[in-house]
């Protein structure tokens, strides 16, 4: 009855020290946000006209990559904590395709990224040409590293499930991986209209 009960009882998702990754990395983009905020205000024109440069397309299209990968693997975390002792290898299974799935997505987010940026160091844009690239490239570079070692979580996970090692009374770890990718997802969510879209 108390192994019951203790299963009924509610309790943060992942490890504690996600916790305190995800407070000081909002706290952490949220104060380049509001710099980048602040610049805007002083320097409209020049951050619009900068603005224009951008890819917005394929800032769009890393958008739905995201969302998408984060919807995959909220599958995977479901598909693990409705496992069943019968059905443990095939959910186990099923729950690693999601997850290199959601993993294939964020290389593919990596890799768009870093075409647009090709393109702009082409063009021969750095840190140093405005205020507007030089937070719009620390803040995407930023987040960049944050999605590269998000895919190499990913990838634990996913090799880890696969190998039958997660069940719903042992995903703590799993939970404390999907927390950091849907971390990696909402900067971005707020990232994208910010950087990208807002004028």
């Amino acid at each position: 009855m108390s192994k019951i009960l203790s299963q009924k009882e509610p309790y943060p998702p992942g490890d504690f020290a996600i916790w305190i990754i995800v407070y000081v990395e909002l706290l952490t983009f949220g104060l380049l946000f509001a710099g980048y905020a602040f610049s805007r205000r002083v320097n409209l024109q020049m951050f619009n006209d900068s603005q224009l440069l951008l890819n917005q397309s394929i800032g769009f299209i890393n958008t739905l990559i995201l969302i998408t990968s984060s919807f995959f693997i909220v599958k995977a975390v479901q598909k693990i904590k409705n496992m069943t002792h019968s059905n443990g290898y095939e959910s186990s299974i099923i729950a690693s395709k999601w997850l290199f799935a959601a993993m294939l997505l964020g290389i593919l987010f990596l890799v768009l990224k870093f075409t647009e940026f090709s393109h702009l160091f082409a063009q021969g844009i750095t840190l140093s040409t405005n205020t507007f690239f030089m937070f719009y490239l620390l803040l995407t570079m930023f987040h960049f590293m944050h999605v590269s070692l998000g895919v190499i979580i990913l990838f634990n996970l996913y090799r880890k499930t696969k190998m039958y090692g997660y069940s719903p009374e042992n995903c703590r770890g799993l939970e404390t991986g999907a927390l950091y990718w849907h971390l990696v997802d909402l900067l971005w969510i707020v990232l994208f209209p910010l950087v990208y879209i807002l004028r």
